[in-house]
C-alpha cells in the first residue's frame, strides 16, 4: 500500500470508498474525480491508482459499498408480504439517500443486473416464499424492481411530489399491487396445480 507523506497512514479501499460516496452524494457523480477524491483524503492524486485503476473502476466500488450498506430485510419468520413491504421501503429509502449515485446506476444497466447482489438474493428468497415458480423467478424479480424503481425514478426526477407523506402512500400503493398480483398468481398456480 502507498502511503503518503502528507497523511503518514496508509490508504485502504474501504476509506476511498467511503470518501468517494460522500462526494458523490454531495455532488452527484459529475462532482466525483480522482483529484477531488485526494484532496478529500489528504493524499497525492496519483496514490488512488494503486487501489483502483479509473473513475469507472471507482464508480463500480462506490454502488458496491452503497448496495452493502442497504437495510435489507432478514428471513425472520414474518410473512413474505411483510418481508417484501420491508424490501420495497429499505430500497426506497436506500435510493433517497444516495439519490445521485441511484440514478447513475439505474444509466448503467450493467450494475443493476449483477444477481449476486444482496438486493437480488432478497427478492428472490421471498418471491420463493410468496410460491413463485423457480422457474419464474428471474422475470418476476425483474418486473418487480422496474415497477418499483419506477416509482422512485419518478420521484428522484420531480414527476411525483417530493413530500415524504404522498410518497409513502404511493409506494404503498404500489407494493400493494404488488403483493395482492402476487398473492393472486400464487393462488392461481395452485389450483392450476
Amino acid at each position: 500500500m502507498a502511503v503518503s507523506a502528507r497523511r503518514g497512514t496508509p490508504l485502504n479501499i474501504d476509506e476511498i470508498s467511503a470518501a468517494a460516496l460522500r462526494l458523490v452524494d454531495a455532488g452527484g457523480v459529475e462532482g466525483l474525480s480522482m483529484r477531488k477524491l485526494a484532496a478529500e483524503l489528504a493524499v497525492n492524486p496519483m496514490s488512488l491508482y494503486h487501489h483502483v485503476e479509473s473513475k469507472e473502476a471507482l464508480l463500480e466500488l462506490v454502488c458496491a459499498t452503497a448496495a452493502r450498506r442497504m437495510s435489507l430485510p432478514s428471513d425472520d419468520g414474518r410473512p413474505w408480504q411483510e418481508q417484501l413491504r420491508a424490501l420495497a421501503l429499505a430500497y426506497h429509502r436506500h435510493a433517497r439517500q444516495h439519490p445521485a449515485l441511484w440514478i447513475y446506476v439505474h444509466g448503467h444497466p450493467r450494475m443493476v443486473a449483477d444477481r449476486r447482489m444482496s438486493l437480488w438474493q432478497v427478492l428472490e428468497r421471498i418471491l420463493r416464499l410468496a410460491g413463485v415458480p423457480e422457474e419464474e423467478l428471474r422475470r418476476t424479480s425483474d418486473v418487480l424492481y422496474a415497477f418499483v424503481s419506477g416509482i422512485i425514478s419518478s420521484q428522484l426526477r420531480g414527476h411525483l411530489p417530493d413530500d415524504p407523506e404522498e410518497t409513502g402512500r404511493s409506494l404503498n400503493i404500489a407494493v400493494e399491487l404488488i403483493v395482492r398480483g402476487l398473492e393472486g398468481g400464487a393462488a392461481g398456480a395452485g389450483a392450476r396445480g
